[in-house]
């Protein structure tokens, strides 16, 4: 894991009509920097979005269908994790849960099996002089999008 980030599994109540799943609560300890704003961004197959990192707002990010590969890495300097990389899916057929970015994570993402809508608050509004983009294949960043991990 990579100091910061927190994946939170989600309980799902479900029964013969569907479910109800509560993503995220003002009071929880893992919501504690706010809410800034709540997007939705609609990705279709194969699309990748990739990198970019925030000076100060964090992220919570939850796919509501389609299957995303998430890709992380420590850009803080003075973090134990620093240059750490993770690599997870989000979506259908995965585990239900959201991940919280903290500043300074650098993120991104693919569309395994799309459409994928990902829902995602952040702490802050939109501020473009708080993101830093940084190209897909940067070699600081021990990360593959064009191949993908690794079979075991």
């Amino acid at each position: 894991m990579i100091d910061g980030v927190v994946l939170r599994d989600l309980v799902t109540h479900s029964d013969q009509r569907g479910f109800f799943r509560e993503i995220i609560r003002c009071t929880d300890e893992f919501f504690i920097e706010g809410f800034g704003q709540w997007s939705h961004s609609l990705m279709f197959g194969g699309v990748t979005k990739a990198w970019h990192l925030h000076k100060i707002q964090t992220d919570w990010w939850y796919v509501y269908n389609g299957v995303l590969r998430v890709g992380l890495c420590d850009m803080r300097k003075d973090s134990s994790t620093y240059k750490k990389t993770m690599d997870f899916l989000m979506g259908d057929l995965q585990p239900a849960r959201i991940v919280k970015i903290p500043p300074g994570v650098a993120h991104g993402c693919k569309a395994i099996q799309g459409p994928v809508n990902l829902f995602y608050v952040t702490s802050h509004i939109y501020n473009p002089d708080d993101e830093i983009r940084i190209p897909y294949n940067d070699p600081e960043i021990d990360f593959d999008w064009i191949t993908g991990p690794p079979i075991n």
